[in-house]
């Protein structure tokens, strides 16, 4: 790719990330909740589902989801019911129980199930889909081998979303002082948790483009 086209794309991809959106939430709920280690863990699972939406969107899943309204109604509700089901989980879940000192114990508990909660979110969401099927093609230069083009915008779409995540999760977990008590975690859990359920909601009124 031309240096310029790159950097371009760059700022593209930035902005993307930097913008609220489930994955986001996810990292600051785990940075409130468990730490950095545990945003690490599901940081890495949503860039690798990133890389396979990139992928699945080249090999024309995403005009798929263009032209079959049955697909994408599909990959829509599926989406919804995991950001519902999360933010129902988020809701009921009892107060954390927060010390001022750094967890220890979530993020070696479980590592596999916070990198297969990231990934999901990526998975799930018939936007991110949609957003590398109508990306990618504007920076794409036909008459340059495709290949290494795609590796060069999937590297650096994974590069700025994991850089986003980690700094969204390290800010929360500042302020996880700020939560040791049962009333003020209960509080943040219910707003997360609305926003998650908000979120799938959300995709339910997403229409197909045409």
């Amino acid at each position: 790719m031309a240096i310029e086209v790159w950097l371009l794309f760059c700022v593209t991809a930035l902005v993307a990330a930097v913008s609220p959106g489930p994955a986001i939430l996810l990292a600051i709920t785990n940075g409130v909740a468990g730490g950095v280690r545990r945003v690490l863990w599901s940081s890495l699972g949503n860039v690798t589902g990133l890389m396979c939406v990139a992928s699945v969107s080249v090999f024309g899943l995403g005009a798929l989801l263009k032209a079959s309204s049955l697909a994408f109604t599909a990959i829509k509700l599926l989406g919804a019911a995991y950001l519902i089901w999360l933010g129902v989980k988020q809701w009921r879940k009892p107060a954390l129980g927060l010390r001022v000192e750094p967890l220890k114990s979530d993020a070696a508990e479980r590592p596999w199930h916070f990198w297969r909660e990231g990934a999901l979110v990526a998975l799930t969401n018939p936007k991110a889909l949609l957003f590398f099927t109508a990306l990618f093609p504007v920076f794409l230069d036909a008459g340059h081998p495709l290949g290494p083009q795609f590796l060069i915008m999937t590297g650096t779409m994974m590069c700025c979303s994991f850089t986003c995540l980690m700094a969204y999760g390290g800010l929360a977990q500042r302020v996880r002082r700020r939560l040791s008590e049962p009333a003020c975690q209960r509080r943040f859990q219910r707003v997360t948790g609305a926003v998650f359920m908000g979120m799938g909601t959300s995709l339910l009124v997403l229409t197909r483009p045409r």
